[in-house]
């Protein structure tokens, strides 16, 4: 049992082949420095300057910018470039092969969508946006002109999110969900008729605040063909819900994805729970492919591997149950079945007591054996 140690977080058409994934090595335990290093001799591409064209074919995965937490804006290293710029980032995924990017295309310069999309085009890359839903009428010109800048860049799905923390560790009590929820409806009835208006699509994010009834409940409601889900495929078991009824329950509205395979450990709170490399976690990941390429045949699989600590999943604490009192006690038991069954062998992987520099190499080398993973499971 790992101890429950608090780690802050990060947030924020081309279609694919049948994927067929067989199982790969498990392979876990703490980063340390010597294994960090290890990784600059063996993935040097990952580090060094690159050329103008891309260096490796395409595979069936695109990028999601939130993979690139730790580079970010200031990389502070010669060997990491900046990428939050999306065409640095368009760029930087030609060059590794990935079949597109998922990003936030500001609306400052009013040049660069063209260039992006003329960028885009030249990689044969595919984009999807990322915004900010209205937070009521007089925020409606910003997300308008959000959705225009995205749109002018080629991009015809935009991914958000309804809350950026988690639910359990921002509301104290069912009233403060309650009113979130309130806000959350109306901002998406405020972004539902511009989106409409510029024939986009706006995938929401389950993003740990809405369990399935819950979102499916508003969606229904909305019932519009330009709203619909970006399902994230880990995120949900913070909920305690099963992640493949999760991907039957939003097959049918999946706009697009965070495709991410999980690690889960008991701990004295409840669990923990990590992105890790592809074929590392507990998810069948042939399974997920499958539940949704039968419902939504043209999915877009958009990789979001997230380097960090693993995050603290308090189920056992009064808190965690401030707004999750409907959950049932079966629901929990099996949780907590599935994370000792499924528990991850040895120490999930955690990055605090690395370096800067040690950090960059540890988030290039999991994007890269995410993207090798992909390339080698994945037939046509």
């Amino acid at each position: 049992m790992q101890n429950c140690e608090h780690s802050d977080w990060y947030d924020s058409s081309v279609i694919l082949p049948l994927p067929s994934w067989d199982e790969g090595p498990r392979l876990g335990g703490l980063m340390h420095r010597r294994q960090a290093l290890h990784l600059l001799a063996t993935l040097p591409m990952t580090v060094t300057k690159f050329p103008a064209t891309p260096v490796t074919p395409k595979q069936p995965l695109g990028l999601v910018i939130h993979s690139y937490g730790i580079r970010g804006t200031r990389p502070m290293d010669p060997d990491f470039s900046a990428i939050s710029d999306a065409l640095a980032f368009a760029d930087h995924a030609a060059r590794i092969g990935a079949a597109g990017i998922q990003t936030r295309i500001g609306p400052s310069d009013p040049d660069a969508g063209p260039r992006l999309r003329a960028a885009i085009e030249r990689h044969d890359l595919y984009i999807e946006g990322i915004v900010s839903l209205p937070r009521d009428e007089a925020d409606l010109g910003r997300f308008e002109d959000e959705v225009r800048a995205t749109q002018m860049a080629g991009a015809s799905v935009l991914r958000t999110v309804c809350l950026s923390g988690r639910r359990y560790e921002t509301f104290d009590s069912i009233e403060q969900f309650k009113a979130f929820a309130d806000r959350s409806w109306k901002s998406l009835t405020l972004a539902e008729p511009i989106v409409r208006k510029f024939q986009m699509r706006l995938a929401v994010e389950n993003h740990k605040d809405w369990r399935i009834d819950e979102m499916l409940g508003w969606l229904k409601r909305l019932d519009s063909e330009h709203v619909g889900v970006c399902l994230d495929t880990g995120n949900s078991i913070a909920l305690l819900e099963d992640p493949y009824q999760v991907v039957e329950a939003f097959a049918p509205w999946t706009i697009t994805t965070h495709f991410k395979d999980m690690g889960v450990a008991e701990c004295d709170d409840g669990f923990l729970l990590a992105e890790v490399p592809l074929g590392d976690g507990f998810l069948d990941l042939r399974r997920i492919i499958r539940l949704l390429r039968k419902t939504r045949p043209g999915v877009r699989f958009n990789l979001e591997m997230i380097t960090r600590d693993p995050l603290k999943v308090p189920c056992l604490t009064p808190k965690y149950w401030a707004t999750l009192g409907e959950v049932r006690a079966w629901e929990l038991a099996e949780s907590l079945t599935r994370v000792r069954k499924h528990s991850f062998n040895g120490p999930l992987p955690s990055i605090s007591g690395l370096s800067h520099r040690e950090q960059l190499l540890a988030e290039a080398a999991n994007i890269d054996r995410c993207l090798g993973y992909a390339k080698s499971h994945w037939s046509e």
